[in-house]
């Protein structure tokens, strides 16, 4: 189990040995000491490792992640696991804006609150946020899951594609195109799927989100299952 005190290793020497690693290592747990906020920590990893980080860290960390399971014991500054691929990402703390921008895939979890912008032109990623989120979330998000446990700031789902939102509290405002939906069994399941991911199995009921999802008036769909959207 390697430990990385980045107080006596470069963050770029940190990263490059991430990117370094053969697929049959033996190092597949790494503990990341004295994050200090700096940015860009464990990017770009495409291994299926597990990262451990103790403390806060700066922007963009765990970007484009692929297949690695990445924990921060702390906050995390703006565009947390943007781009992020395939695997886990998951902030102990807060998420400042734009936290799983572009996602394309892999499950994100927040376990305080997001600020604006988060899952902003989501492209498969699933989030689930067990606090609040701040004003224009889902922002041209196109595929996957918004869930949020919390409330929702102003102009959620504005211009929204396929991408599915739930929304546990009360929502500021809906943005152009999103539209409140009936929740059926099986969104019930697919939610409860994601809240048992995110290890809130059997905490809460998914009966108690509403469903939000594109009233489909700002562009044509080409899809065969439209209502599931």
């Amino acid at each position: 189990m390697p430990t990385i005190d980045l107080e006596a290793t470069s963050l770029r020497d940190f990263n490059q040995m991430l990117h370094d690693l053969s697929e049959g290592t033996n190092d597949t747990y790494f503990r990341v000491l004295n994050p200090r906020g700096r940015h860009a920590i464990a990017a770009g990893v495409d291994a299926s490792v597990s990262i451990e980080i103790d403390g806060n860290v700066g922007y963009y960390c765990a970007g484009m992640n692929k297949r690695a399971n990445i924990v921060i014991n702390g906050s995390a500054g703006v565009g947390l696991a943007e781009n992020m691929m395939s695997g886990r990402v998951h902030v102990k703390g807060d998420a400042s804006a734009s936290a799983g921008a572009t996602g394309c895939g892999g499950l994100l979890v927040i376990d305080g609150n997001a600020s604006s912008r988060c899952g902003i032109s989501a492209r498969g990623i699933d989030i689930v946020v067990k606090g609040s989120v701040g004003h224009m979330s889902a922002f041209m998000a196109q595929a996957g899951t918004l869930v949020v446990l919390g409330d929702a700031g102003d102009a959620l789902g504005d211009s929204l594609y396929e991408a599915r939102l739930f929304v546990r509290g009360a929502v500021n405002s809906l943005g152009a195109d999103c539209m409140e939906k009936p929740l059926g069994d099986e969104h019930k399941k697919t939610l409860g799927k994601l809240l048992e991911e995110a290890g809130l199995d059997g905490q809460v009921d998914p009966s108690e989100f509403r469903r939000y999802g594109s009233a489909r008036q700002l562009y044509h769909f080409h899809m065969d299952n439209l209502e599931a959207y």
